[in-house]
């Protein structure tokens, strides 16, 4: 009888090699580490990848306008950040990888889209747009300044600006206002009461401007608030101009005469008349700067608290205070012309001689004016009166140095 044999060694050899080509195969499996990780801890790649979180600063709707727009990430970081308002216009900033701020404040009465891409370590991306409104202004200031924009000046021309309403956080809006020069020169703002009783600031270099000096005023305003009584700021202002020859007009009364020089040097010396001495008709002493050339006008002395002392069209005015100082022609006073002081308070001369004198001279001109029987010097609001103040005592008016009272 034939027995048979069952094949079961060839199948445990195969087996076996089956066995031994599997075993490298898992030892050197790439991310078999990470898969045995993933199983666990379910969900956790898909944390990698949440976005980041983007808070904005101010939100909302009638928010309080006059702050700086921020936005900050969490979970990730900024990749860029713009904000505009309804008509396109863009507020710029500057920021990290956490956080942005624009540089200017939101204006009242505007809305504001905030556009924020983000990325996380993972690189995931993700922009997100959010908007806030701001309330509406319920009171405006508004500014008038001086020089207008592209004139020539005198050496002693400040920068001036009047406001409508009061201005109670002057250091606020002090800081919005920049002056620049080509040549760096050092000046200060400093606040006042102008002549009309409202509030003022000007500024001043330390000394005369050099000329040929360019100047220029950015009055960042839009979106300052002056005050509870005074309103909301809502446009920016600027203004530039040149410094011309350095003409300064020496006003001597003790010995009734007017001499112009330029550039050191003597143009001309002629004969006035000034305030009569011994009440309320002497003249300033003093710096006085050339504020407007008039030409002819009519000037009243019930005006300047004169009573009837004259009421005539005088030629050639040229002002020099609010309160009611000028110079001009006085051909009625021709015989006191060199001689003795016999005006109301103004400086006289000559028709011939101011004709001449008012072709010369320049808005913004120094009058160095000196007297025994003078007033006294002009404040600062009447006219333009800071050159009567040291140095010292004209940045301590500036609301970035001292408080101002």
């Amino acid at each position: 009888m034939t027995v048979r044999r069952a094949p079961a060694p060839r199948i445990r050899v195969r087996v076996a090699a089956a066995a031994v080509l599997l075993a490298p195969l898992a030892a050197c499996s790439p991310g078999s580490t990470d898969a045995q990780a993933d199983d666990a801890k379910p969900g956790a790649r898909a944390a990698d990848d949440r976005p980041a979180t983007v808070t904005v600063s101010p939100s909302g709707r009638a928010v309080r306008a006059g702050q700086p727009v921020k936005v900050t990430a969490s979970g990730g970081t900024l990749a860029s950040v713009t904000v505009t308002d309804t008509e396109g216009r863009a507020l710029k900033g500057s920021g990290d990888n956490d956080s942005w701020q624009s540089d200017r404040k939101a204006v009242p009465g505007a809305t504001y889209t905030v556009k924020a891409t983000t990325r996380t370590a993972s690189g995931t991306e993700r922009t997100t747009s959010t908007s806030f409104t701001t309330a509406p202004a319920g009171k405006v200031n508004k500014v008038d300044w001086r020089p207008g924009a592209g004139t020539t000046v005198g050496v002693a021309q400040p920068l001036s600006l009047v406001f409508d309403n009061p201005v109670s956080e002057k250091a606020e809006v002090e800081r919005q206002l920049r002056v620049t020069t080509y040549d760096g020169t050092a000046g200060s703002w400093g606040w006042m009461k102008d002549w009309s009783g409202r509030d003022r600031v000007d500024w001043r270099p330390k000394a005369y401007w050099k000329p040929g000096t360019k100047v220029t005023l950015e009055a960042r305003l839009n979106g300052t608030d002056s005050g509870t009584v005074g309103g909301w700021f809502v446009r920016d202002y600027a203004t530039s101009f040149t410094v011309g020859a350095r003409q300064i007009v020496e006003v001597d009364l003790d010995h009734h005469r007017l001499t112009l020089e330029r550039d050191g040097r003597t143009v001309r010396t002629i004969p006035v008349s000034g305030g009569t001495p011994g009440g309320d008709k002497r003249s300033w002493r003093g710096t006085a700067v050339l504020m407007s050339k008039e030409g002819t006008i009519n000037m009243n002395s019930e005006t300047v608290g004169l009573a009837d002392a004259y009421d005539k069209m005088v030629d050639y005015s040229m002002r020099l205070t609010w309160s009611g100082m000028y110079a001009h022609a006085a051909p009625w006073n021709d015989k006191w012309m060199g001689k003795a002081n016999r005006s109301s308070g103004c400086i006289g001369m000559s028709d011939a001689n101011a004709a001449w004198f008012y072709a010369q001279v320049r808005p913004g001109d120094p009058f160095e004016i000196t007297g025994k029987d003078t007033k006294d010097v002009p404040a600062p609001g009447n006219g333009f009166g800071a050159w009567n103040l040291s140095w010292e005592e004209w940045k301590a008016k500036s609301a970035l140095h001292t408080p101002v009272t």
